[in-house]
């Protein structure tokens, strides 16, 4: 029967959960999830999201993608992370024909980590390494993963033991005139253009706007709190938090300076607002830049582990020149969980 791809929309959902279901995924899928995954309007990004591929009226396979804009020198390119790619067992090349498709609505498409399976197939769909992005976490209060009976093993006391130890050593007082507050209307979201990322001569960034943050903090999967980040009463830069179970993640963060005691000072602001969440055990946050990497461990956070970071260009398109800086605002690490506790440390 002949197969082909088109936009999925929401009279989808049930086929999409059963593709998850028959591969044992256990992604985001309930209702308003999927919705605002794959269907919910957003400014920074206004074509499909989400496609399946069908043959006759069956769906078998399906593929969606975070979207995002790569910024290096004077170009600018549209790219995407695969996110909920799936195909029913049996149906030989169809994840790929998802993917590829998704691969030529953007300039490049994204790939932060994944599966044992993704992970060896990537390299041989076009995929370049372009770094590595590496997981920080800081213990805030480590007497929490008592709390509940998940995820607790023979392994649990000494990893408390170690978190408070680690929660011990790690510094709390922030710089001098620095202080946060939260970004609570539009007007506030608008001031936060003066200070998104940039690209440099040395790094590429993937670009922010003021649609992909209202987006962002109507996820009705982790609540969201936008901070900006103030010096002196002038504006310096901003934080994203999500409050994932178990866990406050750092999903976004930047500082309009290139000093790291003003990275060091918007790290602990962070930490002051994550100690105010009254289920999390730990703060964590992924970094793939020199700067960030080099100041999280000075500010209490401890390094476990790394992803490949990769890109598949299209034709056409060149690779970036420069380091890629990634955040987890870029894949579906912002948000995503399996609904119960989920600790680093």
């Amino acid at each position: 029967m002949k197969r082909s791809i088109r936009p999925s929309t929401p009279a989808d959902a049930r086929a999409i959960v059963g593709l998850f279901t028959q591969a044992g995924l256990q992604p985001n899928a309930d209702p308003p999830a999927l919705h605002w995954k794959y269907w919910q309007e957003r400014a920074d990004s206004t074509g499909p999201r989400s496609y399946v591929l069908t043959s006759g009226a069956d769906v078998i396979a399906h593929g969606a993608f975070v979207p995002g804009r790569l910024a290096w020198g004077a170009r600018r390119e549209t790219t995407g992370h695969v996110i909920d790619w799936v195909a029913r067992p049996g149906e030989f090349g169809a994840g790929t024909m998802i993917m590829k498709h998704i691969g030529q609505q953007v300039d490049s498409l994204l790939a932060i980590g994944g599966s044992a399976d993704t992970l060896r197939i990537l390299p041989h769909i076009g995929f370049q390494d372009i770094g590595l992005a590496t997981r920080y976490v800081r213990p805030l209060f480590p007497l929490r993963r008592l709390h509940g009976s998940e995820n607790r093993d023979w392994k649990t006391l000494p990893r408390i033991v170690r978190s408070l130890v680690w929660k011990a050593a790690a510094p709390r007082a922030v710089g001098a005139g620095w202080g946060t507050r939260p970004v609570a209307d539009d007007a506030e979201l608008e001031q936060l253009a003066a200070v998104l990322p940039t690209a440099t001569a040395n790094l590429t960034v993937l670009e922010r706007s003021v649609g992909l943050f209202r987006y962002m903090l109507r996820c009705p999967i982790v609540p969201m709190q936008l901070y900006a980040l103030e010096r002196a009463a002038q504006l310096r830069g901003y934080f994203l938090l999500a409050s994932a179970p178990g866990q406050v993640r750092i999903v976004d963060c930047w500082v309009n300076s290139a000093d790291p005691s003003d990275w060091r000072s918007m790290l602990l602001c962070a930490v002051a607002q994550a100690k105010r969440n009254a289920q999390a055990s730990e703060l964590v946050i992924c970094a793939s830049d020199p700067l960030l990497t080099t100041v999280l461990p000075r500010c209490g956070f401890h390094r476990r582990g790394e992803t490949p970071i990769r890109l598949r260009p299209a034709r056409e398109t060149p690779m970036p020149a420069s380091l890629l800086r990634i955040q987890m605002l870029d894949n579906d690490a912002a948000f995503f969980h399996e609904g119960r506790n989920e600790f680093w440390a």
